[in-house]
């Protein structure tokens, strides 16, 4: 489906069919020596200012553990990015919505996925990078050493989100897909 700007409508999945997904953690030591060996579809994906670093947000944090994000200003949190330019994602909330824009580096098949746990507040976007390397032992990149094959970024919703009704939308220009996630507030008026 696209919509009237020409970007695609993702399905936003509920169900998580992958319970034992992200379970192993990427230390910082872990992946400064996994990106120090990286080519280049691994560093468009992980570098700075992508949605998907480690260090977006001025320190390390694993991007498979969930982020209060709408719980800091982008302005404050990205100011450092923005001043060199290379920030390539924003966030932001209206009376009605929470937003999230974000560059999405294109690498192979563009296979970003959007999940939000609806009894949990939690929000991921995920996808393969990687899709010629031989899967992890169960036959799913994400339960394994995931960075070796895909992205992630777990996000916790604000408590008056409503992430049922949620939207996600995807437009490619150039070298980059831009992926933009609207979320109606639970007490809202006015749907989007």
């Amino acid at each position: 489906m696209t919509s009237s700007s020409g970007s695609l409508k993702l399905e936003i999945y509920t169900e998580d069919k992958t319970p034992g997904k992200w379970s192993v953690p990427l230390s910082e030591e872990v992946f400064r020596r996994f990106l120090s060996g990286a080519g280049g579809s691994e560093k468009a994906v992980f570098s700075e200012g992508s949605i998907f670093s480690p260090f977006l947000f001025g320190k390390y944090f694993d991007p498979s553990d969930a982020f209060p994000l709408w719980e800091f200003d982008a302005d404050v949190l990205l100011a450092s990015l923005r001043s060199v330019g290379q920030c390539r994602v924003d966030w932001s909330q209206t009376d009605q919505t929470y937003v999230l824009i974000s560059d999405l580096p294109v690498v192979g098949k563009n296979n970003v996925q959007v999940y939000v746990d609806v009894k949990g507040k939690m929000m991921e976007i995920s996808g393969q990078w990687n899709i010629n390397k031989k899967t992890a032992v169960n036959g799913d990149w994400r339960s394994g050493r995931w960075w070796e094959y895909g992205y992630v970024r777990r996000l916790e919703l604000p408590g008056d989100a409503d992430p049922q009704n949620s939207e996600a939308f995807l437009s490619n220009k150039d070298d980059y897909s831009f992926l933009e996630i609207i979320i109606p507030k639970i007490n809202s008026k006015n749907k989007f």
